[in-house]
């Protein structure tokens, strides 16, 4: 076997190896679509678009005001928690032009878990969606932010819309709690005050931190996988050049459900689009299927990309099989598992495969892709895109027999800079310029990867990675909880969802008032679906809870079910 025998099996017009040094940093990359691409339209939310002209003037407006008014530097972090709006890019990239690192953060974090990834990422600024405001004002005094920058759904829609949009959503709706932040101020504001300033542009490196994109790693709690300019600008070439055989620049209509929070969407539906010029319809509530298939009926879409769990839900939704197909090129999930029968599904609804594909946040994220002609192969998560090599090494770091499983190792220049302010978590997944990725894995003769097992314990519910350790925090901070143990079982919705093991403190301890605490203190897909209460856990010699045996021993594990709640097991 060739040391990359995969390349045999790259489709005509995909390129062995890119260059991540192609564009100075992600602003030069910005400009240079502006200038090819700048009468096209960039991104449409809501039924308003912006032209990549648009886009960027006022991301530049955004980065003077937060350049001069509010006095940031290269470096600092500011945070973006908002769903897919138009504002979005607007906030990403003026925050890009003026130097700083951008922290992701999902809008349905509670305010603990906002409260860690604040204070982990030092952020001094943020740009929130005022629906989550509350839960900022809850937790802002324990964190470093100075500066909170609000907007409402409706603010770049223009006109009597935008004002209609704020209004049904705050007073009819109710969907904005009422909250307190002093010296906060309105996203438009902001743009307006930047209007009448000038740009000073920062000396941006290649190597620069452009994102903090937070992940559980492989082990622990959530930590910032430091991710570089040019891991981003790597990434985001190996996408393009993946893609490139069958797209047009300039010509193409992308579906983005994903929220562009998530690596996965950051890297594909904004940095790759951007690249080529292409356009993006920015979906702010996927869940609203009913709105959903309204907003793909409008559009002669050409990419759409999701998880297994949004695909499956599309598929079953009675207005899909009106929706016209015939401009669709390239369907690709990533993020969780695609099922075989959601694969085939939709191939049979829309006459274009799905294709699936493989990556960590810490590899930008792609690592492996199907090829996109056709010749994929279901059960399998692709071939290592290019200028990436992979690796299967035992617990020691040494290359497995081959026809043996091991932990898969990732080598490109998509692979992050580390862990943010962790280096001791960050030697534990590296193996010299390897990324040790914690999931088990096997290669064909051909070059085609396969995950056979996952070594580490992280559960995957519809792409997001929910970690023991955290849900076994919480719970344990019930007064009425003695131990705990979570572990991730089958579900045919969401490929998994969260179980755990309790031993009452108190014997009056329910598994629906436990679920109840936990919604508290948890997102909700973090939240236990399933409570089982033991006399004990099993443990290993020196104390140590063993969910291996947990799961091994519970028939729903084993893919029997049970009702969402049990008592007394």
């Amino acid at each position: 076997m060739s040391a990359r025998p995969w390349l045999e099996r790259y489709p005509k017009g995909v390129p062995h190896d890119v260059d991540p040094d192609l564009f100075a940093s992600l602003p030069d990359l910005l400009q240079t679509s502006i200038d090819k691409f700048g009468p096209n339209q960039a991104y449409e939310c809501m039924g308003k678009a912006l032209t990549y002209s648009q886009v960027g003037q006022l991301s530049t407006q955004f980065a003077a005001y937060l350049q001069n008014d509010l006095g940031l530097k290269k470096g600092d972090r500011i945070a973006i928690q908002m769903p897919n709006l138009l504002q979005y890019p607007v906030a990403l990239l003026g925050a890009l032009k003026a130097g700083l690192v951008v922290v992701n953060t999902n809008p349905l974090y509670t305010p603990r878990e906002m409260e860690h990834q604040f204070k982990d990422s030092g952020a001094v600024a943020v740009v929130i969606l005022a629906n989550f405001a509350a839960n900022l004002q809850k937790i802002i005094g324990n964190t470093q932010i100075k500066h909170v920058i609000v907007t409402q759904i409706g603010d770049l829609l223009g006109g009597f819309k935008k004002t209609l949009v704020n209004f049904v959503v705050k007073k009819v709706k109710k969907m904005v709690p009422p909250y307190s932040i002093p010296g906060a101020i309105k996203f438009n504001d902001a743009l307006n005050k930047g209007h009448g300033l000038s740009l000073s542009q920062p000396d941006i490196d290649r190597n620069d931190p452009a994102f903090l994109q937070y992940t559980g790693g492989t082990t622990g709690v959530s930590k910032g996988a430091i991710l570089t300019h040019r891991n981003m600008q790597a990434n985001m070439e190996q996408m393009v050049g993946w893609m490139r055989p069958l797209l047009e620049e300039g010509k193409e209509t992308i579906i983005t459900a994903l929220p562009l929070y998530h690596i996965f969407a950051l890297t594909v539906n904004c940095l790759a689009m951007i690249r080529m010029g292409n356009k993006s319809i920015l979906i702010t509530n996927p869940r609203d299927m009913d709105g959903f298939m309204k907003e793909l009926a409008k559009h002669p879409f050409s990419i759409i990309t999701g998880v297994n769990t949004l695909f499956n839900g599309m598929l079953n939704q009675p207005k899909f099989a009106t929706l016209d197909f015939s401009h669709l090129k390239i369907s690709i999930g990533g993020g969780m598992a695609v099922q075989k029968a959601v694969t085939e599904k939709w191939q049979k609804a829309t006459n274009s495969p799905l294709v699936e594909g493989y990556g960590l946040t810490e590899t930008a994220p792609l690592v492996t892709c199907n090829p996109l002609d056709g010749t994929d192969r279901v059960g399998t998560i692709g071939l290592p895109v290019p200028s990436t090599e992979v690796r299967f090494c035992d617990d020691d770091g040494k290359d497995v027999a081959k026809d043996e499983p091991g932990e898969i190792c990732v080598r490109g220049p998509q692979v992050m800079a580390g862990y943010w302010q962790r280096p001791d978590e960050t030697a534990k997944v590296m193996l010299d310029d390897w990324f040790r990725t914690g999931d088990m894995g096997m290669i064909d003769d051909d070059g085609f990867v396969r995950i056979v097992d996952r070594k580490k314990e992280m559960i995957n519910v519809s792409g997001f990675n929910v970690y023991p350790n955290e849900v076994e925090n919480t719970v344990a901070s019930h007064p009425k909880v003695l131990e705990v143990g979570a572990i991730g079982v089958p579900d045919e919705r969401s490929t998994e969802v969260v179980k755990v093991f309790v031993v009452k403190k108190d014997p009056s301890l329910t598994a629906e008032e436990l679920r109840a605490y936990c919604k508290e203190h948890l997102t909700g897909y973090k939240v236990p679906k399933y409570v089982a209460f033991l006399d004990e856990l099993p443990k290993s010699n020196v104390g140590k809870i063993l969910r291996r045996i947990l799961k091994e021993n519970d028939p729903q594990a084993m893919g029997k079910p049970v009702e969402a709640t049990e008592e007394g097991k």
